[in-house]
């Protein structure tokens, strides 16, 4: 992210980094709440926000004046719940009784549904005398516009009101500067013996062997008493909800009882739990907590590593951002007729311009990446009537790549921000310091990126077959654009002496000549020769760029290269997938398996959840990956990485107008040696696969078979 707009660490109460990694996350919908493991909120990066808004910033329990001590805490495995079990501390003496530690068992289970949160605290007395239990929660509302949170400063606010409160409900109110009345409200099942603005104290009793419950509810809106219907009708509709986001597609399962098998499924929930179902249909938000909205690059890849599984994400994906195209220039925004969304928001401070995002264009790639991706669309479910419906909206996306993209009409697409407010880079590697010289100097704009060149490659030749099947007779014209931007890139960008392509061209069309995983983006769209795939390829697997977790962002070596920055030399899942499937285009399915292994290694490091990128440093035996302190997790293109390298190291291809499966050489991951696809839709049909690892070769075996459904495998 470019340096204006970076995530900041923040401090807790100890005054140490808290890494994201040790907060969980809950999301529905615009609503997501992210906490620590006690289930606290401090006023950090955690919080309940809702529509880019924290509703609540603080809400921390204590049983006795502390902090109860910690047993476990995690999220379910289908990320409804997060649940805490802890214990208390001795307790201080109470009308004759007091009670030693580790005699109380204190859960604390929530989920957030329908823009509120829900919790319920079990008290259980484990002791062999009746204690009096006193618990507490300081709790408070901040209304901060999530880029406040993320670090961004603000010169003014607007003016928050005094909270009110009644017996068991605390109402908070905030004026912004945007002249909207933004609310929230805190309420308890069982009235506080003592409750203000800011703090709820209860005293409970609790004979030996006996629990009680108490329930929360926070939300935008003025608050129902909480109860424990209220709490379990809700979670039975979460949970319903959920399951049914989880098995939209076709499933994947390996060998009975393995860590793969809970990847794919961990991996699977974190795609549905960051996907949000839109009006226009489904949409994956791009990560929590830093980017829980629709983000154009984002969905697009992530609907696309979905693809062949679930391809109602793409059809959601295309459908929202088709109603959300640029119709005016705009240097603010970064728009121009027929360009793709990059970014969208609702907080405070997008509605008031203080920052560009409330509904931003300054990705230099999504327009590219949306035509392409209708391309890919198509060819997979043949559902040409939603292409005829977006077909005026690939027809100006195409046009703002050939009127205002190609700014120097030389037929490369470049950018060049329209205002200072807006991202100095405005390809996926957006950071400030991304793109270079290799001497480290920053090029003069309009830059034009290696791998955005490859998108508008791919889409122009998506262009030219939408074109062939619905009888658009400019189809010639298309094809013959993709192969002009196909000898521009291989004339320009190559760079014969390293034996790879420079990362961009600058403004006056000089080479930067840094070494990058860019160019494992150009693989994944078909554009080099075979011979330059073939040795940027072995490249990509050499130990520059391989840290043993999978590709690093940048090669070793060069003038930025640090393995704890953000773009320049981390790994990211989903650069690594996009490489691996463009070795496999050319052949290179053992390269897949390889890095697909490393991939699962980072993951069952960060308990079976990839993050959105961790740091570059080389892998090292007995060590774990080293985590990058501010990454969104769950991230979806993080999530959905393990679905493309797997397509990828399988070979699998499907025509659904021709109605086949096509598989090219399939290889099963290292240690598997089965993998079961079911379920799979192909048109109007439907087949199961199972994939067997037989001596030295993996072989395919169709199984249940409905509808017209051919399978063809190919060696």
């Amino acid at each position: 992210m470019d340096d204006a707009y970076s995530v900041q660490t923040t401090a807790t109460e100890s005054g140490e980094a808290d890494g994201l990694e040790r907060l969980m996350a809950l999301k529905d919908g615009d609503t997501f709440l992210v906490a620590d493991g006690w289930g606290d909120l401090k006023g950090g990066a955690d919080g309940l926000f809702v529509n880019d808004t924290r509703i609540l910033s603080r809400l921390v329990l204590t049983v006795g004046r502390a902090r109860p001590s910690l047993l476990s805490s995690g999220v379910s495995q289908d990320n409804v719940y997060f649940t805490c079990h802890s214990t208390n501390r001795p307790l201080p003496p109470m009308g004759g009784r007091s009670a030693p530690a580790g005699v109380l068992h204190i859960e604390r289970r929530r989920f957030v549904r329908d823009q509120r949160m829900f919790e319920r605290v079990r008290m259980a007395n484990h002791g062999v005398e009746d204690v009096l239990l006193p618990l507490s929660f300081d709790f408070g509302a901040d209304f901060a516009d999530i880029f406040q949170v993320r670090g961004t400063l603000r010169e003014k606010r607007g003016t928050a009101e005094a909270p009110t409160h009644d017996g068991r409900r605390v109402t908070f109110a905030y004026l912004g500067l945007d002249d909207v009345r933004r609310t929230s409200c805190l309420a308890f099942s069982e009235p506080p013996a003592r409750l203000t603005g800011s703090r709820a104290d209860f005293m409970f009793s609790l004979p030996r062997g006996r629990r009680c419950d108490l329930y929360i509810e926070c939300g935008p809106d003025r608050c129902e008493q909480p109860d424990e219907a209220r709490y379990r009708i809700n979670a039975v509709q979460a949970r319903l909800a959920m399951r049914t986001r989880r098995r939209r597609g076709a499933s994947l399962r390996g060998p009975r009882s393995t860590r793969f098998n809970d990847w794919l499924d961990q991996s699977r929930a974190d795609v549905a739990l960051l996907t949000t179902d839109l009006p226009t249909g489904p949409y994956p938000y791009a990560g929590v907590p830093w980017f829980s909205t629709p983000f154009g690059r984002d969905g697009i890849i992530t609907a696309w590593q979905m693809l062949w599984l679930d391809p109602s994400l793409a059809k959601g994906v295309l459908t929202y951002l088709a109603l959300r195209q640029a119709t005016e220039v705009s240097a603010f925004q970064d728009s121009a007729p027929g360009k793709i969304m990059h970014e969208t928001r609702g907080g405070e401070m997008s509605a008031l311009g203080e920052v560009p995002f409330g509904l931003y264009y300054g990705g230099v790639d999504t327009t590219c990446l949306f035509v392409a991706l209708a391309g890919a669309y198509a060819r997979r479910t043949g559902d040409y009537a939603l292409i005829r419906r977006l077909w005026p909206n690939l027809i100006a996306a195409i046009g703002w790549m050939k009127n205002h993209g190609d700014v120097n009409g030389d037929g490369l697409i470049r950018y060049q921000r329209g205002a200072e407010t807006g991202l100095s880079n405005q390809g996926w590697k957006d950071s400030e310091d991304s793109i270079f010289h290799t001497d480290g100097r920053f090029p003069k704009g309009p830059i034009a990126l290696l791998e955005v060149q490859g998108y508008a490659y791919a889409a122009w030749q998506a262009m030219a077959e939408l074109a062939a099947a619905l009888g658009d007779d400019r189809q010639a014209d298309w094809a013959a654009q993709a192969e002009r931007v196909r000898l521009l890139v291989e004339d320009r960008f190559w760079m014969e002496d390293e034996g790879f392509y420079a990362i961009a061209l600058d403004g006056d069309g000089a080479p930067c000549r840094s070494i990058g995983s860019n160019a494992g983006h150009l693989l994944f769209t078909g554009l080099p020769s075979v011979e330059r795939a073939k040795r940027v390829t072995q490249r990509l697997l050499g130990a520059e760029f391989r840290s043993g977790w999978g590709i690093r962002t940048l090669a070793t070596g060069q003038a930025r290269f640090n393995p704890m920055s953000y773009h320049n030399g981390s790994v990211w899942p989903h650069d690594t997938a996009m490489a691996a499937a463009g070795m496999a285009r050319y052949g290179e399915r053992r390269a897949v398996s390889l890095l697909l292994g490393e991939i699962y290694a980072s993951a069952a490091h960060f308990h079976l959840r990839l993050p959105e990128l961790f740091c570059g440093f080389e892998r090292l035996p007995g060590e774990p990956p080293i985590a990058y302190p501010v990454a969104c997790l769950p991230q979806a293109w993080a999530a959905g990485s393990v679905f493309l390298m797997l397509q990828s190291a399988l070979g699998v291809s499907i025509d659904a107008v021709a109605g086949t499966v096509e598989i090219d050489d399939p290889v099963l991951p290292a240690g598997i040696d089965r993998l079961n696809v079911t379920n799979l839709q192909v048109g109007d049909g439907m087949v199961d696969l199972a994939f067997q690892q037989v001596g030295n070769h993996t072989v395919v075996v169709p199984q249940r078979r409905e509808g017209p459904v051919s399978v063809r495998t190919v060696r």
